[in-house]
């Protein structure tokens, strides 16, 4: 079966691929707070920065995060504010005590 027109379906659904997985979504919660380096958020979650750089490159594909040089350090903010939304939205069926699927 065929959808119509379902170039936009495919972009939504690309677009919560790359927010579903935990370290991900850890990752768009501390930069809700404030923008962020490779080094800092791999000190904050206890994950080695290559694996860390894998995962900002997956939300910089898709546009959720964006990068901006400061002297030696690149430091990432979130540029999709969907991407603040669909965290708020789920952090609040969370809080809620109700489950999302």
């Amino acid at each position: 079966m065929e959808i119509e027109n379902e170039g936009p379906l495919v972009e939504i659904a690309e677009f919560l691929k790359a927010l579903g997985h935990p370290i991900r979504l850890k990752i768009v919660e501390l930069l809700i707070e404030h923008k962020q380096c490779v080094k800092n958020l791999g000190d904050v979650l206890g994950i080695p920065q290559p694996n860390i750089s894998q995962h900002l490159a997956i939300l910089r594909s898709k546009g959720i995060v964006g990068w901006k040089r400061e002297g030696p350090i690149i430091c990432y903010f979130i540029k999709d504010k969907r991407a603040i939304e669909v965290y708020n939205l789920l952090f609040k069926e969370v809080q809620d005590g109700t489950k999302c699927c």
